[in-house]
Formats: C-alpha cells, structure tokens, sequence
C-alpha cells in the first residue's frame, strides 16, 4: 500500500479504481488523530480486519466494527472512527 504523499492522515491508502479503494490504519496511529470530519461524497465501508475499532456517527453510540460488516456514512455527516487493538483494514466505495 502507498502512503499519501506528505499529507497528516493517519491512514495509508490504496487505490482500485476511481470510486474504490482500501484504507489501513495502523495500530500505532494516535487516538488524537482520529478526528470528527464529514465526507463530500457518500460512501459505504466494508471492514476486512480489526478487532475492537469503533464508527461513531453524529449524535449516535459508537458501533463495533465486524469483519464483513458493510456501514454507509451520508455525505456531510460527521463521524469519526474510534481506535481498537492491532490495524484497521477497510474497503471504501464512494457514491
């Protein structure tokens, strides 16, 4: 997987094609970086690993993340991924 040149997302990133792409946040990533932010597009979120990371949405609990579980995250819609033990892997699908 390709790091995002330069940028300060705590992600590393791989594209598939335009709309598609796998994300993987490493478990040394800084729960501070783990930030509160809305996406411009919609998007669905297919977990392909972790143990014990969180989606919270805005005004909602947070949710356990399963492997194969699929989350849909409206444009605009603040949310923020809370961190669990070891990395993150997740497919991302925008709309």
């Amino acid at each position: 997987m390709a790091e995002l040149g330069g940028n300060a997302f705590p992600f590393v990133e791989e594209n598939l094609s335009k709309n598609r792409r796998i994300r993987m946040f490493p478990e040394t990533v800084w729960e501070d970086d783990l930030v509160w932010h809305r996406d411009a597009e919609n998007r669905t979120v297919k977990v392909l690993s972790g143990n014990g990371w969180k989606l919270q949405m805005d005004d909602q609990l947070p949710k356990e993340l399963v492997i194969g579980e699929t989350h849909y995250i409206p444009k605009n819609t603040y949310h923020r991924i809370i961190k669990g033990i070891g990395e993150l892997i997740v497919e991302i699908v925008t709309k």
